[in-house]
Order: C-alpha cells, then sequence, then structure tokens
C-alpha cells in the first residue's frame, strides 16, 4: 500500500477543553472486559490513529465514544456532553464498518439526505466531490462495489461541518487513487482544527498520516505518542544482512540481546535490544555479514513487538 499524504499537525492545539474524554471508562460483555479504566483525551486539530490487535477494545471503544453502548463504569464525554447530545449538534461525523447503506436509493439522494439532516451542512456538490462519488452519483446503492460503498460512508461522515470525526477502517476497499484523496480531505479537517479519530489496520497509514497513535492492549492504553515514541518505546533496533555458505542458525540464536530471527534464503532478519553488541558479537562468531543494515523498527514491528512483551508479561504473572 502506498500513500503520499502526510498531516503537518499545523491544526494541533492541546491546550482548551478536550474533543473526547474517557474518564477511568469500563466496559464488560459477560465475563469479557472489553474496555478496563481507560483514560485518554483528544483535543482539536489531533489526527489520532487507534491500533490494536483483535479483541483489544477497538470497536468497543469507538462504540462508547459514539453513545451506541454505555459503560459500566466512567464518564465519557464529547465536548463537554453526553456522545448523544453531541451528535445531535452535528458536531460528529462518523464513517463505521458495521450498519448498512440506505438501499433502493441513488448515491445522490443518499448524500443529498445526509446533507439536508445536518444543522451545518456543506454544499451537496462538495460533499460529492471531496468524496469522489461524482461518478457514481445516479448509481443505485445497492449496486456499489465494497471500495464505492466506503466512500459513500465518507461522504455521509462529512457532509457538514463536524467538529470531530470518527473513522473505523475508513480505507478498506478502496484503491490507492482514492486512499490518498481520501487523507488529503482528513489532512485539510485536521488542518481547520478538526479532530480525526480513526481505527486502522493498515499500520503504513497511521505512520505516515497520525499525529499521534494509541495502541490498545485488552481494553488498555498501552502505549500513547508519536509514530516515532512509538517505535521507540518497543526498544529495539532492526539488523538485516546476507551470509554466504551455510547459515547456522543454531548461533545466530545465541547473539546477546537478540528478540527475533528471520532467515529467508541467505538473507537474516533480527531484532535486537541493543544492535551494537549483537553486530559486535556476529563478527565475534567468526559471521561475515555483507550489506549490513541497522534501522530502528518500523511502526508496524514495534507495534507486535510492544503487544507481544504485554501478552508474555501478563502470562508470567
Amino acid at each position: 500500500m502506498t500513500t503520499t499524504a502526510t498531516f503537518t499537525g499545523e491544526g494541533r492545539r492541546t491546550g482548551g477543553a478536550p474533543v473526547v474524554s474517557f474518564d477511568n471508562v469500563s466496559k464488560s460483555y459477560g465475563s469479557v472486559k472489553a474496555v478496563a479504566d481507560l483514560h485518554l483525551e483528544l483535543h482539536p486539530g489531533e489526527t489520532v490513529a487507534l491500533l490494536g490487535p483483535n479483541g483489544a477494545g477497538k470497536s468497543s471503544t469507538l462504540d462508547l465514544l459514539l453513545g451506541l453502548r454505555n459503560p459500566d463504569a466512567g464518564r465519557v464525554q464529547l465536548f463537554g456532553t453526553t456522545p448523544q447530545q453531541a451528535i445531535a449538534q452535528g458536531k460528529v461525523g462518523a464513517m463505521l464498518q458495521s450498519g448498512g447503506l440506505m438501499e433502493d436509493v441513488k448515491v445522490r439522494e443518499l448524500v443529498k439526505l445526509a446533507c439536508d439532516l445536518h444543522p451545518r451542512a456543506y454544499p451537496l456538490d462538495r460533499v460529492m466531490k471531496n468524496a469522489g462519488v461524482e461518478e457514481i452519483a445516479d448509481r443505485m446503492v445497492n449496486k456499489l462495489s465494497g471500495g464505492q460503498e466506503q466512500r459513500v460512508r465518507f461522504a455521509l461522515a462529512t457532509a457538514g461541518a463536524n467538529e470531530l470525526i470518527v473513522l473505523d477502517e475508513p480505507t478498506t476497499g478502496m484503491d490507492v487513487s482514492a486512499r490518498q484523496a481520501f487523507w488529503a480531505v482528513m489532512r485539510e479537517q485536521a488542518n481547520e482544527g478538526r479532530a480525526v479519530l480513526f481505527a486502522t489496520h493498515y499500520l503504513e497509514e497511521a505512520d505516515a498520516i497520525a499525529d499521534r497513535v494509541i495502541v490498545l492492549h485488552r481494553g488498555r492504553v498501552l502505549a500513547d505518542g508519536s509514530a516515532a515514541e512509538i517505535k521507540a518505546k518497543a526498544g529495539a533496533r532492526r539488523i538485516v544482512f546476507d551470509l554466504e555458505g551455510p547459515i547456522n542458525e543454531a548461533a545466530l540464536r545465541e547473539l546477546p540481546f537478540l528478540t527475533a530471527l528471520e532467515i529467508s534464503g541467505r538473507t537474516v532478519r533480527i531484532q535486537s535490544h541493543d544492535a551494537d553488541s549483537t553486530v559486535h558479537a556476529l563478527y565475534g562468531l567468526g559471521f561475515f555479514p555483507r550489506n549490513l543494515e541497522v534501522a530502528g523498527l518500523g511502526l508496524e514491528q514495534a507495534f507486535i513487538a510492544i503487544t507481544e512483551a504485554a501478552t508474555a508479561e501478563e502470562a508470567a504473572r
């Protein structure tokens, strides 16, 4: 996946009242605690990626934020009031995976309805253009592809001047050009001071687009910071090199500070908590690596390292 949009954070303001506030919020479904004593705040102009493995509590967190479910404990507020009141006031736009679109209507008719109902609506033509649905305006909604449905959902979520935009896996099914156009519009929204919160499995998008990343694990915030800070939190670096001749995997696994090892043909990929010591030991064991590269972890690798470490720590208790 390729994306070129990058948020500058020009609209980000962390002072004043938060747009979103979770105050020790918990939510359980039977014996499963989906959200556990969650505390977080979002501020105007922030573009925030919500990450987590399956079962981390992302969907439950979004449901609580949008007032689709009520917390068992704690308080959720949007703009200092309840989610339901904030939504009724036209302050929140949402693009969710759950729920279908109205059928037996044309795309233009559905988007026009959203504009007519929004208390601070944008002109219909602007909404259609920004969402890239002009070419399918006269198509019936039940005749759309998955990517086209996503663009229609995007149009409905941005039909008016919302101050918070909530997106759940927004670019699923979109091609590369549609994704780029989508994030360009979101960049404009954030730079105008609106808060954008999106949950995604495309970690490349989170790395390129979000100015803040929140990692959830079993309903709790495991990490919260910029993509660079999340990568640093993983505490490991990536070492890649090629080896000639037979590769002694057992010897490689004895390298100090090793946290992960992958061998693909002649290429060896290592994660280490102390790259300098690992590379020094590599030569000391008689290996002669070629094309040696040492770099920080990507966001995806850091995400995996952080969540796996949390899982291992819980298992050891």
